[in-house]
């Protein structure tokens, strides 16, 4: 079950924590319920750059023992970022701009340990979508050993718009992906770069897949064909960083 201290549930405490700036990490609302007040709340929520998801009750039920009324919410322990004033922002800066995306990463530890070797490793930004991804949770916070709260995360509706933002910005688009021939140590990384992670399960979405600039893998020498998401990252990141000093 979901973080008792990262899950409010029922429509005034959640209306009371949107007043009171609470970071909202995703809002889950029940399929078919209709209620006057969870509508209006569902707007206020919705302009206020709030990630809200229509579900099963048997979804809430899951999160909550509580009576949830037809909403749960979960918090953050950090404020997420636009990826627009983050760029301009990371653009302005004299070091050569590092960003990582993950695509559909849904494993809290491996996001937290993504979020520790980024933060070591100079990332500008994290960016993740907003639907699909794992939660950040106290699970999160204590597998990136605090580092979560030293590194900007921006949620993006959609992973190729931001893409498709940080190519027309400059910024080179390489996949870390076992589906190519290209060996990651064969490339040049000084250039400004963002480098694309994808799930512990699927990898990075075929749709993403076409639209990177390049695509890169890590040699296996062993009888497993894949690494896990996490270590993989920090090969890739770690690559750079050598390349770059």
């Amino acid at each position: 079950m979901q973080d008792k201290t990262n899950t409010i549930f029922g429509i005034y405490p959640v209306k009371e924590a949107l007043a009171s700036n609470v970071n909202f990490d995703k809002v889950f609302i029940q399929k078919g319920i209709e209620n006057d007040k969870i509508e209006s709340l569902v707007i206020a929520l919705e302009k206020a750059n709030v990630n809200v998801n229509v579900v099963p009750v048997e979804k809430l039920n899951r999160l909550t023992k509580g009576n949830h009324q037809g909403i749960v919410a979960l918090t953050s322990p950090v404020a997420f970022h636009s990826l627009e004033s983050i760029v301009e922002t990371t653009l302005e800066k004299d070091s050569t701009p590092l960003f990582l995306i993950l695509d559909q990463i849904t494993d809290v530890r491996n996001f937290g340990a993504i979020l520790r070797t980024a933060e070591c490793t100079g990332v500008d930004a994290v960016i993740i979508q907003k639907s699909g991804g794992a939660p950040v949770t106290g699970d999160t916070v204590k597998t990136s050993a605090g580092a979560i709260f030293n590194i900007p995360i921006c949620k993006v509706d959609h992973i190729k718009d931001a893409i498709f933002y940080l190519q027309g910005s400059g910024i080179t688009t390489i996949a870390a992906t076992e589906k190519t021939n290209t060996n990651l140590y064969s490339l040049e990384l000084t250039q400004p770069l963002a480098i694309v992670m994808g799930s512990e399960g699927k990898g990075i979405s075929k749709s993403v897949l076409n639209l990177v600039d390049k695509k890169a893998s890590l040699p296996l020498l062993g009888e497993i064909n894949s690494l896990n998401v996490s270590v993989a990252c920090g090969a890739f990141l770690y690559e750079v960083i050598r390349q770059r000093q």
